[in-house]
């Protein structure tokens, strides 16, 4: 391989203006594929197949009006008083407008809704008032009729006593038929009031079920209009929503803010924001310290950027094939960018050292493309193999981020070993600075190699210091981890000035936090139901009353039964919010109930809704996690033994990587959940963690915790192999390699770092994730951590069974064999 790469460099050297025009005529095609084939990107996020998707598909198929993607339009009045007559008019002209917009199956009025709700409870408290009057009258008329059959007893008695029953039999007689004509009526009032009752307590049951549950405020200052699409949410068009948005800015009601919810007014992140361009800006200007010259600076950065534009639109262009969520070409531009310049800076970093030992130009070049180039080539391809390891997970989106991720690193990698070489014959001797080329021009020659007092090995109680501090360091960043808990934003992690989160709010503040992430329940019955609207509504009180009495439950709103007549579907609003754990341990409880139905059989509930949807996609991603992991510190053994030919080394390595990864999980969890620092990060929600997050951490910080390793330890390596002692190799190879290793790491970090500042609550965790685990991985397990170790192993780092050593590849990184067939000087 490093031979390859050391003709493919002088190739690129020899013919640099043919390399850039082929690369600029790349991306000139993939600009025109993108064009021509690309479609739109998701902002929602969904898994195939689990309890959530079923129980919508369910809804889909037998209920109808149910079982689609739905979102919510949100109005309130600017002075928080009630909405007047005029305006509840035109705000349901715009709720009508709406309803006529492709994709769209209804939108609810929401004041005829409560009118609705109003009455049925007016109804039914009518209903039980004249019930109980009904119960009254009729026990004043039972009372009078005993009172007159006690009189009749009297008056029969009387006569008997003075000898005239025989003269008043027949007016005795009349009386008491007429007790009894009035005995049978109130039986039969009586008769018909049980006959009502049931209806009646079945009625104030489902009344008092769903009285929590609101369309328009108490104070009548905001209502909520329901939207319901033809499609689930992650299929609905995004011209369908823009439309929807389109027509909420024109609405124009004096006196009226309306809101689309997030559903509908989710957008896709910007690329390149601000935030990014500082964290580019950064990285410019660490490079002009590390390298001394503009045209250095720019180079990895020209190229970088070529490099995202070729992967960004090349794996765009497949956007109109596949869905896309919206988070997927940004983190492809976060790795492109960040490794771009990684890799290029290795390169030419190589190069500089070896034009000032005294090596020509196009021969330069060439060796650090074998060389140098060579470590990008296997460290790029770690990286890559950890995000394709994604697709292993099962979880479609998540794979399809890996795969776009390793696209941006391939891509980084060609221009690193192609693009790089010809740029570098292009500025020819003036990526050296000024003073290094007249010290050039004098003779002078430059011996980074050689062993110097300046390598000699630390102490060894230092060694211990340093690893057991750094060590408890970490353990102590990491703690907060044990808490984590794993979700997908809401409305409440929406930037403040957006509309989904200012519905969001409303909801909150007039409606109770549940209103926001309602929940859909199916009861699945072990008969059909009889005939009649009755045996619904008594089925629909008993299931609803069962579920009702959860702790958790605000209000439980029958929706109807299936078309067979075998389930029944409730809207169950809960008390919290959709991320909150009341809310999560709801759905839990929801699933294992099996509320006892009329006949004394049981009914099996299954949850939908966007709450069940996020703790299901949570809970999958979580357990998948452990594999992965271990998947990846497997793999990551297996690499480092095969590279370094030692059991130790790549023991210490993997145990640092998963110390970092640790530690990078508790800063994210103590600031994106448990609000630590949170103003300063813009974190205005705390809440739970990023779904997809540890696991997309895991592999792209175990690629670059790869990079830092290989190049650092190689030098280690080379030091040793070429006879210097164990600890002593160890002093050389951190010297040797840690200025571009911290510029690099800089450079990743500030990269990352810009987009923290990102307004999208996917983007900023994810920044901050992978640029703290950079920090921590480079400067505190590599710099630190790994020579500290490797020092107290001494010799034995080095170790292998020599059965081991047969039977390994020599893959030779570093490309010491090029170096000795291409001496330098």
């Amino acid at each position: 391989m490093a031979e390859l790469l050391y003709r493919i460099g002088r190739f690129a050297a020899r013919h640099h203006w043919t390399v850039i025009g082929a690369w600029l005529a790349l991306l000139a095609v993939t600009a025109v594929t993108y064009v021509s084939f690309a479609g739109a990107l998701s902002s929602s996020i969904s898994l195939p197949d689990t309890p959530t998707t079923r129980v919508s598909q369910q809804l889909q198929d037998d209920f109808e009006g149910t079982g689609a993607g739905n979102g919510s339009i949100v109005a309130e009045t600017t002075d928080g008083e009630a909405l007047t007559a005029a305006q509840e008019r035109e705000l349901v002209d715009l709720f009508d407008r709406i309803a006529e917009v492709d994709g769209i199956e209804d939108v609810t009025d929401p004041f005829a809704t409560q009118s609705r709700v109003d009455e049925s409870a007016e109804q039914v408290s009518e209903g039980q008032q004249q019930l109980q009057d009904g119960l009254v009258q009729l026990d004043a008329a039972q009372a009078q009729i005993d009172a007159g059959r006690d009189a009749l007893e009297e008056q029969r008695r009387r006569a008997r006593e003075a000898g005239t029953l025989a003269a008043v039999r027949s007016q005795l007689a009349a009386a008491e038929q007429q007790l009894d004509n009035g005995q049978a009526e109130v039986d039969r009032g009586l008769a018909r009031i049980e006959e009502q009752r049931p209806r009646l307590e079945v009625g104030a049951t489902l009344s008092g079920l769903s009285s929590g549950f609101r369309t328009v405020s108490e104070d009548g200052s905001a209502a909520v209009a329901n939207v319901v699409f033809s499609l689930p949410i992650n299929e609905v068009e995004v011209e369908t929503k823009t439309e929807i948005e389109d027509l909420v800015a024109d609405a124009g009601i004096d006196g009226v803010e309306v809101h689309p919810s997030q559903e509908i007014a989710q957008t896709v992140p910007s690329i390149l924001g601000p935030g990014e361009i500082a964290g580019v800006v950064i990285a410019a200007i660490v490079l002009t310290v590390m390298l001394g010259t503009l045209v250095g600076a720019a180079l990895p950065l020209v190229t970088a950027l070529l490099g995202v534009g070729v992967a960004s639109l090349a794996s765009l262009s497949f956007s109109g094939l596949v869905q896309f969520v919206s988070v997927t070409p940004v983190l492809g531009v976060m790795l492109g960018l960040a490794v771009g310049i990684d890799y290029s800076l290795f390169i030419i970093n190589r190069h500089r050292r070896q034009l000032k030992q005294g090596a020509g130009l196009h021969e330069s070049i060439g060796l650090a493309n074998g060389t140098s180039g060579n470590a990008v080539v296997f460290a790029g391809v770690t990286v890559i193999v950890a995000l394709l390891a994604l697709n292993v997970t099962g979880v479609g989106f998540l794979g399809l981020m890996g795969t776009v991720g390793a696209v941006a690193v391939l891509v980084a990698i060609l221009m690193a070993v192609t693009l790089t070489p010809a740029v570098l014959s292009l500025v020819g001797m003036r990526i050296l600075r000024r003073r290094e080329r007249e010290r050039l021009a004098a003779g002078e020659r430059a011996h980074d190699d050689a062993i110097t007092e300046r390598d000699r090995p630390m102490s060894t109680l230092r060694a211990c210091w340093v690893l057991g501090f750094g060590i408890a360091a970490l353990l102590l960043v990491a703690a907060p981890a044990t808490q984590m808990r794993l979700g997908l934003p809401d409305g409440s992690t929406q930037p403040p000035d957006s509309s989904g989160f200012r519905a969001y709010e409303v909801q909150a503040e007039k409606f109770g936090d549940g209103s926001n992430g309602p929940l859909l329940v199916v009861a699945d019955l072990a008969a059909p139901l009889g005939e009649g609207e009755d045996a619904v509504l008594r089925e629909q009180a008993a299931i609803g009353a069962a579920i009702d009495r959860l702790w958790s439950v605000e209000a439980v709103v029958p929706i109807g039964a299936s078309v067979d007549r075998t389930s029944l579907a409730f809207q169950v609003v809960p008390h919290g919010a959709p991320s909150s754990e009341s809310t999560e341990e709801l759905v839990r409880d929801l699933r294992e109930l099996r509320p006892q139905t009329v006949d004394g059989s049981e009914a099996t509930l299954g949850v939908a809704g966007n709450a069940s949807a996020n703790i299901d996609i949570s809970g999958q991603l979580a357990d998948v996690l452990p594999t992965y992991l271990v998947l990846v510190v497997g793999l990551s053994m297996l690499i480092l033994i095969v590279v370094f030919r030692s059991i130790l080394v790549p023991l210490t390595a993997t145990l640092g990587f998963v110390l970092s990864l640790l530690a990078a999980f508790g800063g994210i969890t103590a600031i994106f959940q448990l609000g630590f620092l949170a103003d300063l990060f813009g974190v205005h929600a705390p809440g739970p963690v990023l779904s997809f997050l540890p696991i997309i951490a895991t592999g792209i910080l175990f690629g670059l915790a790869m990079d830092y390793q290989l190049f650092l330890v190689s030098g280690m390596r080379e030091a040793y192999a070429h006879g210097a002692p164990a600890r002593v190799a160890v002093q050389h190879g951190l010297h040797a390699g840690r200025a571009v290793v911290t510029a690099a790491a800089i450079i990743m970090i500030s990269v990352f770092a810009g987009f923290v500042f990102s307004h999208d609550a996917t983007i900023k965790p994810i920044g901050f994730g992978l640029a703290f685990g950079v920090l921590l991985d480079a400067f505190v397990v590599r710099m630190l951590l790994i020579p500290a170790a490797m020092h107290l192993l001494g010799e034995k780092a080095w170790w292998l069974p020599r059965w081991l050593d047969r039977i390994l590849p020599d893959v030779d990184v570093e490309g010491a064999r090029l170096e000795r067939s291409h001496p330098v000087g």
